[in-house]
């Protein structure tokens, strides 16, 4: 399913570089490679997903429309897709996401709903709004061609990594739901098992964590809080979860503040934008190498659509 997924995406999408930079081996003292997804259409991983889950619709499902939920990115990708296939698509979004994000996922054409998710059921929106289901759902992450869409990141990581002669690797994803390091971790299985995904989320959100530590779906107690806005989930999903509890390791969760610094470095490094929640995976890498289990550690910078002022604060307080 995997493989039919890239077959579909790879004429549409960027194959992302994998880069390094000597400084930042020296402060995570291993060789740290950063797969810059945030390079990636409509600025992150999501267009992946958003092209596979669209591109698998049958004729008669694509004249219906399609609904999901997403504070940004899974938003842009499923509107880049759906405008591009002639797809109708509604999108309900947290009123607190990222303002680059509402625009930009009105500009690709879909109709976006707000809501406060402090307050307000996403899933009940859906409902409200879809009550005879005659739109598409397609969910963020708990979505079977969009964790084969997510898969193709992997695919590709296993190319890169053979010619670079990394046969061993800790693989860190930024995860909110899972669907990103599941499929990434199901083409890893198969294309080189030898590499270990691992997990990385916001400190107080790290459902996904507490989920492999304990062997079933936990919860995080609130919807809200962190500036790491792409990647605040409730709990992993019931696809995602099996897959993540076969075959990844442990998990690691960061502070806000080291998501920013691993922001700032990566601008300062390797000259990518990349968003808080696209970053703590990189953080992960740069701040808990104690935790990690390979020489090679392969990061995926998840995305890079952020806030232009989060942006320029973080430079200020932690830029050189």
């Amino acid at each position: 399913m995997i493989l039919a997924a890239y077959d579909r995406i790879a004429p549409h999408s960027i194959y992302t570089p994998l880069l390094s930079s000597p400084f930042l081996d020296r402060i995570a003292k291993r060789r740290l490679w950063v797969k810059a997804e945030c390079l990636q259409h409509t600025g992150s991983f999501k267009f992946r997903g958003g092209w596979s889950a669209i591109s698998a619709l049958k004729p008669k499902d694509r004249a219906r429309g399609v609904i999901t939920f997403s504070s940004g990115n899974h938003a842009q990708g499923i509107a880049s897709a759906a405008a591009h296939h002639d797809v109708s698509a509604t999108i309900i979004m947290p009123s607190d996401s990222p303002d680059v994000k509402i625009k930009n996922t009105k500009d690709l054409g879909a109709k976006v709903i707000l809501y406060n998710r402090k307050t307000e059921d996403r899933n009940l929106i859906e409902t409200e709004v879809n009550p005879d289901k005659s739109l598409l759902l397609i969910k963020p992450y708990d979505d079977h061609n969009v964790i084969a869409g997510q898969g193709s990141v992997g695919i590709e990581i296993a190319a890169q990594a053979k010619t670079r002669n990394i046969k061993k690797a800790d693989v860190l994803v930024c995860s909110g739901g899972g669907g990103l390091a599941s499929g990434i971790a199901l083409s890893l299985e198969q294309l080189n098992p030898n590499m270990l995904v691992r997990t990385a989320e916001p400190d107080k959100f790290d459902d996904i964590k507490k989920s492999l530590k304990s062997g079933k779906i936990e919860c995080n107690k609130h919807t809200s809080g962190s500036v790491c806005d792409a990647v605040l989930t409730l709990c992993p999903g019931d696809i995602t979860f099996p897959i993540l509890k076969r075959l990844c390791g442990a998990g690691f969760s960061v502070s806000d503040e080291e998501a920013l610094r691993a922001m700032v470095l990566a601008f300062e490094q390797l000259r990518i934008v990349v968003e808080p929640g696209g970053a703590v995976a990189l953080a992960a890498a740069l701040f808990h190498g104690k935790e990690l289990n390979n020489e090679d550690v392969i990061v995926v910078a998840t995305g890079g659509n952020v806030d232009r002022k989060i942006f320029q604060n973080a430079l200020i307080k932690y830029g050189k």
